[in-house]
């Protein structure tokens, strides 16, 4: 497969997760902020948005572009802003566009569904968000991406097009469940007991947020609370989103790309499908899961660089349509 066919691919589906998993960021974030203010720190100041930013890295630029953090800025930049890559409105007309360079690579319906994604957003405004609901376009992106996920499962044959799908979507959802669990667990620890009505609620919304509060009931007894909701998102291999599945779906497919070839990348990506399988809770817990979330966002920085170089990089053709990397960390 040419470089540039497996790059759009790649970023097609990456994209369509991205928008997703905003519109899930979206979504948990407005959960949260119906805390009462005396229950959230710093709600004053817009707490909840503030700590969406900064687990994507952005809060500088929303700061200097808008002037503020709060609830309009931030639902501006990350659904509608055609500036930011990485907002919903970028990413559907990205992964679109991706779609519409490869459409020889994939079927017909496959592309009349991105394509009907992006026309229903291209005509969105802020005006007419509010008065639809941002609810409702919230639950229309999540479904337009489920329906995509179908489309593909069920109409095109699983050759290597197929696999640099799966590959994107699934390195995409790793890096997203780092990123949200990062987000419902920044100031837990430090202002509230693990059983206390704030915690319960902020790991509960982020459950409901990811469609994932049946799957805790089942596998979990008691009440909700921080160590069984992380142990859910980072180690559970029965959760389709938890970052174990994650990278131990993008190691198999790696190694099918391979063809019994030993390559680089998929050492990468089975040392880190290892660090997930083989961690253990109450050792995450113990020693800080600030800590182990940024090592593991790290190691997938450095799978995401591999993945490039292994199956992307040539210099016989145009550079392929990519969204740019976000940073990781509190302090960017």
């Amino acid at each position: 497969m040419l470089c540039r066919t497996a790059s759009d691919l790649y970023w097609a589906a990456r994209n369509v997760e991205r928008a997703e998993n905003t519109a899930r960021l979206v979504d948990v974030t407005l959960r949260i902020a119906l805390l009462p203010e005396r229950y959230d720190r710093g709600k004053k100041e817009a707490a909840p948005w503030r700590r969406a930013l900064d687990a994507l890295g952005a809060a500088d630029v929303v700061r200097n572009r808008y002037g503020r953090i709060d609830a309009e800025s931030v639902q501006r930049h990350l659904l509608l802003a055609a500036d930011n890559p990485s907002s919903v409105y970028s990413c559907l007309h990205a992964a679109r566009e991706c779609a519409r360079a490869q459409r020889v690579a994939i079927t017909a319906e496959m592309y009349e569904d991105l394509n009907v994604s992006w026309l229903e957003m291209r005509g969105q405004t802020w005006s007419r968000l509010h008065a639809d609901g941002i609810n409702n376009l919230l639950e229309r992106v999540k479904g337009r991406s489920a329906s995509f996920r179908g489309v593909t499962i069920g109409t095109l044959g699983r050759g290597e097009g197929y696999h640099f799908l799966q590959l994107g979507a699934f390195v995409e959802r790793a890096d997203w469940a780092i990123r949200l669990l990062d987000i419902a667990g920044s100031e837990g620890e430090a202002e509230a007991r693990e059983q206390d009505a704030v915690d319960y609620f902020r790991w509960s919304a982020l459950l409901q947020s990811l469609s994932a509060f049946e799957t805790y009931r089942r596998l979990y007894r008691g009440s909700v609370n921080a160590a069984g909701v992380v142990d859910l998102m980072l180690l559970q291999e029965g959760n389709p989103r938890s970052l174990l599945t994650c990278t131990a779906t993008a190691h198999n497919v790696l190694q099918t790309l391979a063809g019994g070839d030993a390559m680089e990348v998929v050492r990468q990506a089975g040392a880190l499908s290892a660090h997930c399988r083989y961690a253990r809770i109450d050792e995450i817990v113990d020693h800080g899961l600030e800590t182990w979330l940024q090592e593991a966002m790290a190691r997938l920085v450095r799978l995401g660089d591999a993945i490039h170089r292994q199956f992307m990089v040539s210099t016989d053709v145009a550079s392929p349509v990519v969204v740019a990397a976000r940073p990781w960390g509190h302090d960017q």
